[in-house]
């Protein structure tokens, strides 16, 4: 494995700074990022995105609303000679962490924002489109607007499968449990075949180049590029079924400390945990909660919603481990990105199958921390990845809900690990 050549910088303002690509990000990528956000939000009506059902989720008018704030503030605000903000309360309604802009309502509050109307979000995003698109077809490099263009973007689509998540909890807290989109099958659901018995594929030890480098879009928080050494180790070559850990819950994994973590341990207790969220018994059949509404547990299905504490537990019960994020890069570099994602419809996790990506989230065992040599950025940009690198556990590999295309083998997703109410599952793994 060697390390990719030809990395060098880019500034995108404020003071930070992402690997560099070909100026690709044009207005008609523009309108097809920002048009699918709102078909997203379609199937609601403007009560459904009010509601905030956990603190960890926000409400899909927020979505609307923060993602054009990204815009407003970092590209247009800076860039765009002359440019009159929507309405200036916003900057502080819809700002979400970033402390060097300004305060901002607490996270549980958002909720709480029955105005502005959505009516007046949707023509705050209009407004913003229309001032980053003159942006944009002026075609001009110089002040970097297209690089910043190109991360808000990929930030855009991050909420996008967060207004997925996060709908789906809110669904799911209203005791009708109504569908986001009613009446539609899971695509996809009869056609495949069964997982294949699980086949762990070695890797002997070595130095393994670890994080992106060369062309190509990546997050901060993925490099820089360097090597780790390994032992040798087996990967499991497909997630969790639905049914394997269904053999879990039966032979009482949630009833025994010895499996788990202490912390996960007080935390299942706590919260009454007895199987993953969106699962219930009904009768004597297994139920799950989907965005097409509640139909039987499929158990070829890749298991989703487990915390990082349950995956634990489950490795441990299996007498395997969960891996370590070098371990799973090593393994899908050469993978092709393949499985259910968010554009194909289904939403819904869907036959276990071999491959790395999509599906399900894959918890690793390691805690979200800087790469050797990271810094992180200069400026409120800077704020995006770097000061989230505490309490943190990675997952990778991308799920049904996010959006094609977004993932790839350096991808780090980071989760507190007792989160469940994203499309999280397991792969094992276990030294050689």
């Amino acid at each position: 494995m060697r390390p990719r050549r030809g990395h060098h910088k880019v500034g995108v303002g404020a003071g930070t700074s992402y690997p560099e690509r070909a100026p690709v990000q044009t207005p008609r990528q523009y309108r097809a990022v920002r048009a699918r956000t709102v078909a997203l939000a379609e199937p609601l009506s403007a009560e459904d995105q009010l509601v905030q059902s956990t603190p960890d989720a926000s409400p899909t008018k927020w979505h609307l609303a923060h993602t054009s704030w990204f815009f407003e503030t970092f590209v247009l605000g800076p860039r765009a000679p002359g440019y009159r903000a929507f309405d200036a309360r916003f900057t502080f309604l819809f700002n979400s962490y970033y402390d060097a802009v300004g305060a901002q309502p607490a996270r549980g509050d958002r909720g709480l924002l029955s105005r502005p109307s959505l009516a007046d979000v949707h023509a705050y995003r209009r407004h913003v489109d229309e001032a980053t698109m003159r942006l944009l077809e002026r075609d001009d490099e110089r002040d970097g607007a297209r690089a910043i263009v190109e991360l808000g973007l990929n930030h855009e689509q991050q909420h996008q499968e967060l207004i997925l998540t996060d709908i789906k909890h809110a669904l799911h807290a209203n005791p009708l449990r109504p569908a986001y989109r009613p009446g539609r099958q899971v695509r996809g659901e009869s056609p495949e075949a069964p997982p294949a018995a699980l086949a762990p594929r070695r890797f002997e030890e070595g130095l393994a180049w670890i994080g992106h480098e060369g062309a190509g879009f990546a997050f901060d928080n993925e490099g820089p590029r360097h090597r780790r050494f390994q032992r040798a180790f087996a990967l499991a070559d497909r997630p969790v079924t639905c049914g394997e850990y269904l053999a879990f819950i039966e032979d009482r994994g949630y009833e025994r400390p010895e499996l788990w973590l202490s912390d996960g341990w007080r935390e299942c207790q706590r919260a009454g945990w007895r199987a993953p969220l969106y699962w219930e018994r009904q009768g004597g059949t297994w139920m799950t909660y989907t965005l097409v509404g509640t139909r039987a547990l499929d158990e070829s299905e890749a298991v989703a919603h487990v915390s990082y504490y349950e995956a634990d537990a489950f490795a441990r019960w299996t007498g395997m481990r969960l891996p370590t994020e070098d371990e799973w890069e090593r393994a899908a570099e050469d993978a092709p990105i393949e499985g259910h994602f968010a554009d194909a419809g289904r939403l819904h996790p869907g036959t276990a199958r071999r491959g790395m990506f999509g599906d399900v989230w894959q918890w690793t065992q390691s805690p979200y921390a800087a790469y050797p040599g990271y810094r992180v950025p200069a400026g409120a940009v800077g704020e995006y990845n770097g000061k989230f690198m505490c309490n943190q556990i990675v997952l990778r590999g991308g799920s049904c809900f996010t959006p094609a295309g977004h993932v790839r083998p350096t991808y780090r997703n980071f989760f507190p690990p007792a989160a469940r109410w994203q499309a999280s599952g397991i792969r094992l793994a276990r030294d050689a």
